[in-house]
C-alpha cells in the first residue's frame, strides 16, 4: 500500500529527532588495568606546580631536590605525589561530573506506534501514533538537583584541601622525626663510644687485679644498654623512612637525602585565641560539613517539592485506520494520596539533624583541641629553655673534667658519669625540641600555617 506524503513527512520528523538525539552522543573504549608497579624512583622526575600547592609558603619556595630536600619541599613533593591524593582528586572529578550532569535540562520523550490492518476495506491504511511528552516535575526539581550537586561539588574540594592539609603535616612530622633521630644516634654513639673505651679500660684494669667484677660488670650493662638504644632507633628510623617514602609516593629504594632541620618558632598564643573564630571558619573540614548541610538542605528542600503531583504533558499526533488525522494534549498527573514522598522528606530531614550535630560536635572538639594545644606550648618551651641551659652548664663542667683528666687530677668513672649525663641531657633536649615541633605541626594542622610569632624569639632559643 503506498505510503501518503503526510506519512513521509512524519517518519522524517520521528527520523529527525531520533537523528538529532544521537549527534550528541559519547562513544567508549576500553581502558585496560596496568600490569606493573609504577612508583618513581626518584624525585628528580616529578614536576610539581608550585602555584596549585595549598599553602603560600609552599607555593612560593623553590622545588629543587639535587641538593637535597628541606622540610618543605618535602611537604610539597608530598602535595604534589601522593597516592591517596591523587584518589581523593579523581573523587572531585567525579563530583564535578555530577554536578554538570545535575544541571543538565530533562529530556523530552518520543513515542510511536503503527498498527497495519489485517482486514477491512481497500479504502484501510495503516495507523500510527506520534507521542511527544515532557516531565515538568523534573524540570521543576531541577533548582534542587543542581543546588545540591554543586554544594557537594565544593564539599569534596574542601575535603581534598584538608587532606592536603594533613598530608602536609605527616610530611613535617616524619621530616622532623628522621632528623631528631638521626642527631639522637649521633649521641648515642658517642655514648657507646665513650661507654666502650670505658669498658676495655675496666678489663684490662681486671686483668691486672686493680678493679674487682663488679664494676667492670656495671660498665658493661651500660654499654648493652646503649647498644639497645641503638638498635632499636635504627628500626624506628627505618620505619619512619618507609613510612615517608609511602607518604611521597616513591618507590621504596628511590634516593632521597633530607637536608636542613626543623625549628619551631615561638607562637604568640594570645594574638592566636583572639583570631581563633575566623581562622576555624577558614578551616576546610569545617568549609566541606558547611558545603555538606548546605547540600542535605537542598535535597530536603527537593524532597518536600516531590511531595506535590507529579505533571507531565504532553502532545499527540495521530492516524487511525480510516485514514483520519488527529492531533491532542496529553496530561498524565499523579495523586499524592498514599505515598506524597513522605518517606523521603523524614529520611531527608532527619539526614540533615545528623549533619547538624556533627558540624556542632566538631566545632566544639575544633575549640578544644586547640586550647589543649595551646596549653601545652608554653610547658614545651619553658622544658626545652631549662634543658637547654642544663647542656650548657653541663657543657662547661664537662669540658673542665676533660682537661682534669687528661692531666690525671680526675679519676676515669667521675669523668665518664659526668660525659655521659651530657650525653642524655643533649638527648633529652633533642626530645624535646621534637616534641615541641610536633606540637607546632599539630597547631598548623588545627589552624593552618603561618601562625603569629612572638615578637621577641630570643628568650625561647
Amino acid at each position: 500500500m503506498p505510503r501518503t506524503s503526510r506519512e513521509m513527512n512524519t517518519n522524517l520528523w520521528a527520523i529527525g529527532l531520533t537523528a538529532l538525539g544521537l549527534a550528541g552522543c559519547a562513544s567508549y573504549s576500553p581502558q585496560p588495568l596496568p600490569e606493573r608497579v609504577d612508583l618513581p624512583q626518584s624525585a628528580t622526575g616529578i614536576a610539581i606546580d608550585s602555584a596549585s600547592l595549598p599553602f603560600h609558603h609552599l607555593s612560593s619556595h623553590v622545588f629543587n631536590p639535587a641538593d637535597g630536600l628541606d622540610m618543605d619541599e618535602v611537604a610539597m613533593l608530598a602535595v604534589a605525589n601522593n597516592p591517596q591524593l591523587k584518589q581523593a582528586r579523581d573523587d572531585l572529578g567525579i563530583a564535578r561530573a555530577q554536578s554538570f550532569a545535575a544541571g543538565l535540562l530533562p529530556d523530552p520523550q518520543l513515542g510511536v506506534t503503527s498498527d497495519h490492518p489485517t482486514n477491512g476495506t481497500s479504502s484501510n491504511t495503516n495507523s500510527f501514533n506520534l507521542n511527544l511528552s515532557y516531565d515538568i516535575s523534573a524540570l521543576l526539581l531541577r533548582s534542587s538537583r543542581k543546588g545540591s550537586a554543586t554544594a557537594h561539588e565544593q564539599q569534596v574540594n574542601a575535603d581534598l584541601l584538608w587532606q592536603e592539609w594533613h598530608v602536609v603535616s605527616q610530611a613535617r612530622l616524619l621530616f622532623t622525626k628522621l632528623t631528631a633521630q638521626d642527631a639522637l644516634m649521633k649521641q648515642l654513639q658517642l655514648a657507646r663510644a665513650l661507654l666502650a673505651d670505658r669498658y676495655r679500660r675496666g678489663q684490662q684494669a681486671l686483668a691486672a687485679g686493680n678493679v674487682t667484677i663488679d664494676s667492670v660488670g656495671a660498665d658493661l650493662v651500660a654499654l648493652q644498654g646503649v647498644e639497645r638504644q641503638i638498635s632499636e632507633l635504627e628500626r624506628s628510623r627505618l620505619q619512619n623512612r618507609a613510612s615517608l617514602d609511602g607518604l611521597l609516593g616513591l618507590s621504596s629504594n628511590a634516593p632521597l637525602r633530607l637536608a636542613g632541620e626543623p625549628s619551631a618558632e615561638p607562637i604568640d598564643a594570645a594574638a592566636l585565641r583572639a583570631g581563633l573564630e575566623k581562622r576555624l571558619k577558614e578551616r576546610p573540614d569545617l568549609q566541606a560539613l558547611r558545603d555538606g548541610y548546605r547540600s542535605q538542605e537542598e535535597k530536603f528542600r527537593g524532597a518536600v517539592l516531590a511531595q506535590f503531583p507529579a505533571l507531565n504533558v504532553g502532545l499527540t499526533r495521530a492516524r487511525d485506520t480510516s485514514g483520519l488525522y488527529t492531533l491532542g494534549f496529553g496530561l498524565t498527573l499523579s495523586l499524592p494520596i498514599f505515598n506524597a514522598n513522605r518517606g523521603n522528606i523524614s529520611i531527608e530531614r532527619a539526614t540533615r539533624k545528623k549533619l547538624f550535630d556533627e558540624y556542632q560536635n566538631r566545632l566544639n572538639s575544633a575549640y578544644s583541641e586547640v586550647a589543649t594545644a595551646l596549653d601545652n606550648l608554653p610547658l614545651l618551651q619553658g622544658q626545652l629553655k631549662q634543658t637547654r641551659r642544663g647542656v650548657a652548664e653541663l657543657a662547661t663542667a664537662a669540658q673542665r673534667a676533660e682537661a682534669a683528666y687528661h692531666a690525671g687530677n680526675l679519676a676515669a668513672p667521675d669523668y665518664v658519669r659526668l660525659q655521659t649525663a651530657l650525653l642524655d641531657k643533649r638527648v633529652e633536649a633533642i626530645n624535646l625540641q621534637e616534641a615541641l615541633m610536633e606540637q607546632q605541626i599539630a597547631l598548623e594542622t588545627l589552624l593552618g600555617p603561618e601562625l603569629p610569632e612572638q615578637t621577641n624569639q630570643g628568650s625561647n632559643r
